[in-house]
């Protein structure tokens, strides 16, 4: 498992987001605080407080691919 911080502080931003891991089949959270929801899903993600950054869990190995692609949200 990997987690990452992330910031998906627009609309535009969480739809991008969504559509990029959406091609990926691992299972990923995104937590909150001490909400977790599927980082798929688009209602899931505005349930969430996005003012702050958040936490992407992939429960995968080997997700270098998907982490270059998702670098645009990642806070560093």
């Amino acid at each position: 498992m990997k987690s990452i911080i992330i910031l998906l502080n627009t609309t535009d931003s969480v739809k991008n987001f969504v559509g990029t891991i959406s091609k990926y089949d691992y299972e990923m959270d995104l937590r909150s605080g001490r909400y977790v929801v599927d980082a798929k899903s688009l209602l899931g993600i505005f349930s969430l407080d996005l003012n702050k950054p958040v936490v992407l869990e992939i429960y995968a190995n080997d997700c270098d691919e998907l982490i270059n692609e998702i670098k645009p949200f990642i806070v560093k």
